[in-house]
């Protein structure tokens, strides 16, 4: 029986990286039965918004997802989709894996770490309040009057909610995780010594839960050190488990340790609803070249056939994109701008390289 899928090609370069992923998720030999909805910034000039009902609905009753790269604009205009979809659909827990191919020349050697991020709260929650509104200046009065502190009267405001069980639930998740795929480090980032009621909250409540799993060791670092060590020693972590936003930052560093932003996928995962795509964004000033590395892509592919349970599927396509990387000569541009092929071709090459497809 076939596995029914949402398909969102996603704008910039998406449609083309999309239509490059499924071409070599179908030729695994498991049976998809895609179902292709649009969104983002073509979307949002033709109907008005960048998240059509559609979507919504055709997520809502597969209950997976595929997801192109959507662009989300800077400063203003709508709000960011990816997050608008991880709220929605409760999809709490974002797991980013970024491991080094042995023989491809990256940054460093034998990494391989697992970036687990709390999705739906912190300063992505999106609770915002413009400059001059009325209710900023209420807060602004609020916060001079109980807390004593001054914030200029030109302030935009952006609260940071990390609750208690929400910080529980990333917790149980990341824990479980590691069970189930023999990972023996936990480490916990944030800045605690200075958010001590939100950063602080988060550290306490997995530090906690961590009691129930003696066998797994569970350490703690500051964001900011963490980055350092991860630029100098990353191969002595294992798990990262961190905060939206910290999350976020940490996993696009590590895509760089390991050859970057275009060989890292994501998967984005609740109860009993997931999504699965790239790090990277949409890079519209590509649209359209054939340039952009399929490999996230490809890659948050085989997260999708683990989680269909189609592991034999997902082992042989993890193979094939890093049987093609080691080769190094039908890659793009990004993995040898010495010599380099398309988009299409390079993963036309993957789908060469695929045993038992």
């Amino acid at each position: 029986m076939a596995h029914r899928v949402t398909l969102i090609p996603g704008d910039g370069t998406g449609p083309e990286l999309t239509a490059a992923a499924k071409k070599c998720i179908d030729a695994t030999g498991v049976k998809f039965q895609w179902e292709t909805v649009d969104a983002g910034l073509d979307v949002f000039n033709q109907q008005g918004t960048p998240l059509p009902q559609s979507l919504l609905d055709s997520i809502e009753k597969n209950r997976i997802a595929l997801k192109g790269p959507i662009t989300t604009p800077l400063g203003t205009g709508y709000r960011s989709v990816n997050v608008a979809l991880r709220q929605h659909f409760d999809l709490f827990a974002c797991v980013r894996p970024c491991k080094t191919i042995t023989g491809f020349r990256c940054s460093v050697e034998n990494a391989d770490l697992v970036i687990i991020r709390e999705n739906t709260e912190d300063l992505y929650a999106g609770i915002e309040f413009k400059e001059g509104d009325a209710a900023t200046l209420k807060i602004i009065d609020f916060v001079k009057a109980t807390l004593h502190n001054e914030i200029a009267p030109d302030s935009g405001i952006t609260l940071k909610p990390i609750s208690r069980a929400a910080a529980r639930r990333i917790g149980e998740f990341a824990f479980r995780y590691a069970r189930e795929n023999r990972r023996n480090k936990i480490t916990i980032v944030t800045k605690d010594n200075i958010m001590k009621f939100t950063d602080g909250l988060f550290h306490q409540e997995i530090e906690e839960y961590a009691k129930q799993f003696p066998h797994i060791e569970c350490d703690h670092f500051l964001v900011d050190n963490m980055c350092f060590q991860l630029v100098s020693n990353p191969q002595k972590f294992d798990i990262l488990l961190a905060p939206n936003l910290y999350g976020d930052i940490i996993s696009d560093l590590c895509a760089a340790l390991v050859g970057g932003l275009g060989m890292v996928p994501s998967a984005n995962i609740g109860k009993d609803c997931a999504m699965f795509e790239a790090v990277h964004g949409s890079a519209p000033q590509y649209k359209g070249k054939n340039l952009m590395n399929p490999c996230a892509l490809t890659l948050a592919g085989v997260m999708l056939l683990r989680y269909l349970g189609e592991s034999d599927a997902a082992d042989r396509l993890q193979k094939a994109v890093e049987t093609v990387v080691k080769e190094g000569r039908y890659v793009t541009r990004d993995l040898n701008p010495a010599a380099y092929v398309g988009t299409t071709e390079m993963a036309d090459t993957i789908i060469e390289r695929l045993e038992g497809g």
